[in-house]
């Protein structure tokens, strides 16, 4: 009776770590200090149907700015080239990034090098995150978090569920302070195990949905 009872609670808890695993937006323990405040963002759905947390400041009117700033995005923090991910694929990632948000920005306002009066200032970043070994075997996220929680399965095969998480900011140039925060979490190709490698193509849909959103998005619909 006592195995019986231990095997439902085993099982009950490991299906409890499964579901948080399967959150579609980043847990607050996952973010990474790249925003200087986390407070008010809510779930939302993105115009490409994406969940993502986002805050958008109730007196912000985009129809008030002409031009934005663009900061490029970086990792935070440094990321570290690992057998999974090695560093073809970190500036692979990282370059795609820049060229596809910036291109989508850019068909919302005049990109400038230096803020006017009428200016937002653009701050982005794919972000680290850690991930904790609870119920099931889950693998710990290796740096900048793009690779998170595979689930041990019964016969000892592991598929790894992939990640990009990605934190970013517009600011009003003339006084500081944020207009638009958002943190996304978005999920890339499985990979087989955990010696299969990442290459950019694991990830690149991730960064096409961003791109997409930043061009679509409508702060009337909160698209």
């Amino acid at each position: 009776m006592r195995t019986q009872t231990f095997f439902k609670v085993a099982v009950l808890s490991g299906l409890l770590a499964m579901t948080g695993c399967a959150s579609k937006v980043a847990a607050p323990e996952q973010y990474s200090g790249f925003l200087k405040d986390y407070s008010g963002l809510k779930e939302t759905t993105s115009a490409t149907g994406k969940p993502t947390l986002r805050w958008v400041d109730p007196s912000y009117d985009p129809a008030k700015y002409d031009s934005i700033v663009w900061n490029p995005v970086t990792y935070y923090p440094v990321p570290k080239p690992t057998t999974q991910i090695g560093q073809r694929t970190l500036d692979e990632l990282k370059t795609y990034t820049n060229d596809k948000l910036k291109a989508s920005v850019s068909q919302r306002k005049k990109i400038v090098t230096t803020p006017g009066p009428h200016s937002l200032i653009f701050r982005g970043a794919i972000t680290g995150v850690s991930s904790k070994k609870e119920g099931l075997q889950f693998y710990e996220v290796v740096p900048v978090a793009l690779v998170v929680a595979g689930t041990q399965m019964a016969t000892g095969h592991r598929t790894m569920d992939t990640h990009l998480f990605f934190e970013g900011e517009l600011i009003d140039a003339a006084t500081g302070k944020p207009v638009v925060k958002v943190v996304r979490k978005g999920e890339g190709k499985d990979l087989n195990n955990e010696s299969t490698p990442m290459t950019f193509a694991t990830l690149k849909q991730v960064v096409d949905d961003m791109a997409t959103d930043a061009a679509m998005f409508d702060v009337k619909g909160q698209k």
